[in-house]
């Protein structure tokens, strides 16, 4: 779920802003998973822009305390998450780790880098929420490590119907700053899409997998 609808709209409009989201119906992009989709978004962008960055971890900031309680440590999921989780971990003057997808094949094979003991309060930062599925790996991999992962924070999720299963399924709380359906009113309000491009964005929404964008 989204912390509020005020930091929801301000996030979008932030997004699309900077083409850190870019949704283009008409000439659709291809995902890793083969999907066609009408939406692309790297949340990465947003460390080039000062104030957007600063914006992003001051309200993670703010609603992480409001949630959570102010944790031991902040968690960022790799790569996508380490910047805005670095961030975020100095402005509330905590601790920062971060979690690999996997262990590292050599040295000390670490999946989680960084400090981090047993019984500490940890909330986790990511990037983009799709199907949650490499986020939640991340909290596997915390709470592996004996930590109480209080809750996730995302910039942005595309809300998808499996997601919500696998978050609900382990039983990990998200909230994010902004979503799919925000952005879209945001876009619609701001003439970035129209009506018809609307309607077609609704429907990949429902249906991604067999969404065709005539």
């Amino acid at each position: 779920m989204i912390f509020d609808k005020n930091t929801a709209k301000k996030t979008a409009e932030l997004l699309l802003q900077i083409n850190a989201i870019k949704l283009q119906p008409q000439e659709p992009f291809t995902w890793a998973s083969g999907w066609k989709s009408p939406i692309y978004c790297d949340n990465r962008i947003t460390l080039s822009f000062p104030p957007i960055r600063n914006y992003l971890r001051e309200q993670f900031a703010k609603h992480i305390e409001k949630e959570y309680g102010k944790p031991d440590v902040i968690a960022g999921v790799a790569t996508g998450a380490i910047g805005i989780g670095i961030l975020v971990a100095e402005y509330l003057g905590v601790p920062f780790v971060y979690v690999r997808p996997e262990a590292k094949k050599h040295g000390r094979q670490n999946q989680i880098e960084g400090f981090i003991q047993k019984g500490q309060n940890v909330v986790v930062v990511e990037d983009l929420i799709s199907t949650g599925k490499s986020s939640l790996n991340a909290v596997k991999a915390l709470e592996a490590a004996e930590v109480n992962v209080k809750g996730m924070v995302a910039i942005f999720s595309y809300d998808f119907d499996i997601a919500k299963e696998n978050f609900e399924k382990t039983n990990v709380n998200l909230h994010t700053l902004s979503n799919y359906e925000n952005l879209l009113e945001q876009a619609l309000q701001t003439n970035y899409i129209t009506s018809a491009e609307l309607e077609s964005l609704e429907n990949w929404r429902k249906d991604p997998a067999n969404w065709n964008a005539n």
